[in-house]
C-alpha cells in the first residue's frame, strides 16, 4: 500500500510521543487535495496539532478522491475499505498508538471521518462531518457506536446542491441510532463551510 501524502502542522508530534489532547486529521472532499482543508488551520483551536491527508486516487490536475463516486452516490465497499485502511496506515505510522484522533472531513472526506469512527472508535473520541454523507452498509464497529453514542458534529447548508436528499436522510437516521449528534444547518449555505460552521467546529473540538 502506497503511503498517503500529507501536510502537517509544525507541532505535529513524533510517533513516539503521546499527545495530551486529540490530534486533528483533516480529510478533503472529492476532487480536492491535502492543501484544501489545511487552509482552515488558522480557524481551528490553537495548540491542536493537525495533519491534512491527500486521498489515494489520482484524478489529474492535482485532484484526488478517496474512492470512486457516481451521481447516485452508490459505493464500492472494497474501495471504501482500501481508503479507510490507507488513512489508518498513515495514522499508525505517524502518530502514537495511544493518540486519540479527531477526524474532520468535508463532503467525501466527511464520509471518511465517519469511516474512522466506524472502524476504530476506541481511537476516535468524536468526529466532524461537514457537508458530508455516510456509508449505507454496516461497518465493523457500528454495534459499539449504537451502545456508546460518541459525539459527532454534522454541519451542512440547506442549499447544498451536491449531497442528495436520500443521503442526508440516511445520515440523519444513522446518527440518531449511533451518535450523540450535534446538528447545524446553515440557511442559504451551499456545498461549503462558513464562519458559523467553523465556530461550531472549534467549540466541538475544545471539549474533546
Amino acid at each position: 500500500m502506497t503511503e498517503l501524502r500529507a501536510r502537517t502542522s509544525a507541532d505535529w508530534p513524533d510517533a513516539a510521543e503521546t499527545p495530551t489532547a486529540p490530534l486533528l486529521v483533516l480529510l478533503h472532499g472529492f476532487g480536492s487535495n491535502e492543501h484544501d482543508l489545511a487552509s482552515l488551520a488558522p480557524a481551528l483551536p490553537q495548540a491542536r496539532p493537525w495533519a491534512s491527508l491527500r486521498a489515494p486516487l489520482t484524478m489529474g490536475y492535482d485532484a484526488a478522491a478517496w474512492f470512486p463516486l457516481d451521481p447516485t452516490f452508490s459505493l464500492d465497499q472494497e474501495a471504501v475499505d482500501e481508503a479507510t485502511r490507507a488513512v489508518w496506515s498513515w495514522i499508525d505510522a505517524h502518530a502514537s498508538h495511544d493518540a486519540a484522533i479527531v477526524p474532520i472531513g468535508f463532503s467525501q472526506g466527511g464520509f471518511m471521518a465517519l469511516q474512522l469512527l466506524r472502524t476504530r472508535p476506541v481511537r476516535v473520541p468524536g468526529a466532524v462531518v461537514l457537508s458530508g454523507f455516510a456509508n449505507t452498509q454496516e461497518q465493523p464497529a457500528d454495534s459499539d457506536l449504537a451502545r456508546d453514542h460518541p459525539p459527532v458534529l454534522w454541519a451542512r447548508g440547506d442549499a447544498d446542491p451536491v449531497v442528495p436528499a436520500h443521503a442526508i436522510t440516511h445520515l440523519d437516521a444513522w446518527l440518531e441510532g449511533h451518535a450523540d449528534a450535534r446538528r447545524l444547518v446553515r440557511p442559504g449555505l451551499g456545498h461549503g463551510i462558513d464562519e458559523t460552521v467553523m465556530t461550531a467546529v472549534r467549540s466541538f473540538i475544545d471539549v474533546l
